[in-house]
């Protein structure tokens, strides 16, 4: 029993290596685009910002909006 046991703690470890490996190819890989992104010209701060807002959902983007207008008003800054 401790045999397939100690089998199986060793197939799951190798799994998150193998992912974790694949989670560093794919952030060299958004790494990459952004860097090309920034040679054509693009603000690849805004891009980040738009990529985050892009995920959120439509209601919690609208609320983010009202108050960040909320802020920017208080501190004059229209």
């Amino acid at each position: 029993m401790a045999e397939t046991t100690d089998d199986r703690l060793r197939l799951l470890i190798e799994r998150v290596e193998r992912l974790e490996e694949e989670k560093k190819g794919i952030s060299d890989d958004i790494r990459d685009v952004y860097a090309e992104a920034k040679a054509v010209g693009y603000d690849v701060k805004i891009m980040r910002q738009i990529v985050r807002l892009r995920k959120m959902k439509p209601d919690d983007r609208r609320e983010m909006d009202l108050v960040l207008d909320t802020y920017r008003s208080a501190l004059g800054l229209d």
